[in-house]
């Protein structure tokens, strides 16, 4: 391989789109599509690029339009995006760490308590290990409550629940029935094994891996363990309030169901807004205010290291922290008992800038070549950039012109922001020399 070639963050990018490319032909073949012909290139790349990049939207129907080969090859596509994020993502942490002297790293070890820096095969068994596992578990969930309660045959019954599960792991958001989860509104059985499979993909490794050495110890999990649950504890009940304050009384939504039921979906939408992508209410139909809170749930996405997208909840409170400590007037951001570098705080400034700039950019360009209205279009953008995969309804309507952009959206949301914090890891480097000190005027 060129050395050019041989860095972290060109391998992450480089590998995906090979990936693409390859479900890209595989779609076009004849067999993959249930009616006659050949999938079009721009559906078959959109298609591969939303299954690589784990996201979920669609231009066709994935129940009707694919055949049972397709939907086999747009399983294996998701469930090697997702598991490539995952173990790419873990892997290419530990390597930033391999990369520090052993002094530093030693220290940064005593401080974080992050991965170990063993064998790199441990870590992938781990990381195979915990995805085999829950995805059998809410395979077999879904195949026998679709089989006795919903009368599937066994064949179909233990397909579609394979096929669910591996989407809710992945983060995929991909189903293989054309209203999505609507179906299953008032199903609880079904709808929180698909919310806990979202959770615990999204969550991200080093979380799963502190809690598995030390689930009974939370003062020896990493600061990045505790900033992330902590993250998670408080933005999902948040977007579940809010949809039930917006959403209690709209009959095109949750208006419709009974109180359990309001709470159960109001709780769906929370979850999948993070990056999940499954939809059992109609979103289109939903207040400008829930439209409001989920651009925000999805931006922020779900853990770093994990399948989940966005520009990761990590990020999002360290942010907070900067602003917390600038407003207080202290010189460091802390959070349980641990300072937060300035080079981690940098990368996290860096990252929201990034993508609050690509979002705007993506937005007026599809406005550009559409014409759709401005909350349909943020929503999209957002969705693809941040890999969850919730639509207005839109993506359907969408000219060539416009798939293309959602689709390089998802491509750069799903690699991008691995790449750019590897880089900027990777890059970091002490000068022997500072300028002098002044200060320009802000705000």
């Amino acid at each position: 391989m060129p050395k050019s070639l041989n860095h972290p963050a060109r391998l992450v990018p480089i590998a995906f789109l090979c990936v693409i490319i390859l479900g890209t032909g595989l779609l076009m073949l004849p067999i993959a599509r249930a009616g006659a012909g050949s999938a079009p290139f721009m559906i078959a790349l959109f298609t591969a690029t939303s299954a690589v990049c784990v996201t979920g939207l669609a231009v066709q129907d994935t129940a009707t339009y694919w055949s049972s080969f397709g939907h086999a090859v747009i399983l294996a596509l998701f469930q090697i995006g997702g598991f490539g994020i995952m173990s790419g993502a873990t892997l290419l942490g530990l390597l930033v760490t391999r990369r520090l002297r052993l002094s530093t790293r030693l220290v940064a070890q005593a401080e974080t308590r992050g991965l170990a820096l063993g064998d790199v095969v441990d870590v992938l068994k781990m990381v195979l290990a915990v995805t085999l596992v829950v995805q059998a578990a809410i395979a077999v969930i879904l195949a026998l409550r679709l089989h006795y309660t919903y009368g599937e045959a066994w064949a179909d019954a233990a397909w579609n629940g394979v096929f669910q599960s591996v989407s809710a792991f992945n983060n995929a958001g991909l189903a293989t029935y054309s209203d999505g989860m609507a179906g299953f509104a008032r199903d609880p059985v079904v709808l929180v094994p698909i919310m806990l499979g979202v959770i615990l993909g999204g969550i991200g490794m080093p979380v799963l891996h502190d809690l598995r050495q030390g689930w009974r110890r939370p003062s020896r999990w990493s600061l990045h363990t505790k900033i992330t649950l902590m993250g998670t504890a408080a933005l999902l009940p948040a977007g579940m309030l809010a949809t039930l304050v917006y959403e209690w009384g709209n009959p095109a939504t949750l208006g419709a169901l009974d109180p359990a039921a309001r709470m159960l979906n109001a709780a769906f939408h929370s979850v999948m807004a993070r990056s999940g992508g499954f939809n059992a209410v109609d979103v289109g139909q939903m207040r400008t205010e829930t439209l409001s809170v989920t651009y925000g749930l999805m931006l922020i996405g779900g853990g770093s290291a994990g399948t989940a997208g966005g520009i990761k909840v990590g990020t999002f409170v360290v942010i907070l922290l900067i602003i917390w400590a600038e407003i207080r007037g202290e010189p460091d951001s802390v959070a349980f008992g641990r300072r937060v570098s300035s080079e981690v705080q940098r990368q996290a400034v860096t990252i929201v800038l990034l993508a609050v700039a690509m979002v705007g950019t993506g937005t007026l360009l599809l406005l550009t070549v559409t014409g759709l209205p401005l909350q349909d279009v943020l929503f999209e953008t957002i969705s693809a950039f941040a890999t969850v995969g919730l639509s207005t309804g839109i993506t359907p309507q969408l000219p060539p012109s416009g798939q293309a952009l959602v689709a390089l959206l998802m491509f750069i949301g799903r690699v991008g922001t691995i790449t750019v914090a590897t880089g900027l890891a990777l890059r970091g480097r002490q000068n022997a020399y500072r300028y002098p000190e002044e200060r320009p005027i802000v705000g």
